[in-house]
């Protein structure tokens, strides 16, 4: 499977999890990472023509970035607002990007169970992450489960180094796939019930 990883961190020097997810990352041949603070560092001016070439090339595509006030980094959402047109990404002829997967991979500093109703941020990442769900819908993508780790400034080395294996298992897993994995669990079935016979 040929995934893309769009990633943004507007301090990535002083990161502890994203540096070395994208380090992970790099080493992986069916992996392509566009880390968007090194591409246009000199130029902030996004070339759609490039980004949207990346983007109909893959067939999964990973946006990972900070959890930042419940949403994400300004250059991220550059990147949906001028790379996701009309007429390309939706609309009545805007279907590049149909049937390909979309998957949100977040670091977060506060702990998971913060994360869920009566807890001091009240609600789950499952519905702070809404938005990008409607995105995925309206872009015709498939929306996967997402990749998170929490409770980061309490995180030893080896723990982060640990999340970069599961974050690549993860994207990796094609099962996080629903529909694809009710497909293979037809086929099997069928495939099953003929050696029955």
């Amino acid at each position: 499977m040929e995934i893309l990883v769009i990633a943004t961190h507007p301090n990535i020097k002083e990161s502890r999890v994203n540096k070395v997810w994208l380090e992970s990352l790099k080493k992986e041949n069916n992996i392509t990472v566009r880390f968007l603070d090194e591409i246009y560092k000199e130029d902030k001016k996004i070339n759609l023509d490039e980004e949207k070439k990346f983007l109909e090339k893959a067939e999964r595509v990973v946006f990972q970035f900070p959890f930042y006030w419940y949403s994400m980094p300004a250059l991220m959402r550059e990147y949906f607002d001028e790379v996701l047109q009309f007429g390309w990404a939706y609309g009545p002829s805007g279907d590049a990007l149909k049937g390909k997967e979309f998957l949100v991979a977040l670091s977060v500093g506060a702990p998971e169970y913060s994360y869920m109703g009566g807890s001091y941020n009240n609600f789950t990442i499952t519905e702070l992450l809404r938005p990008l769900e409607a995105t995925a819908n309206a872009i015709q993508m498939t929306y996967l489960p997402y990749y998170a780790l929490f409770d980061i400034p309490r995180l030893s080395d080896e723990e982060i180094e640990e999340s970069a294996k599961k974050y690549i298992k993860h994207i990796n897993n094609e099962d996080i796939n629903h529909r694809k994995f009710l497909e293979r669990l037809k086929k099997e079935n069928k495939e099953s019930s003929f050696i029955d016979l």
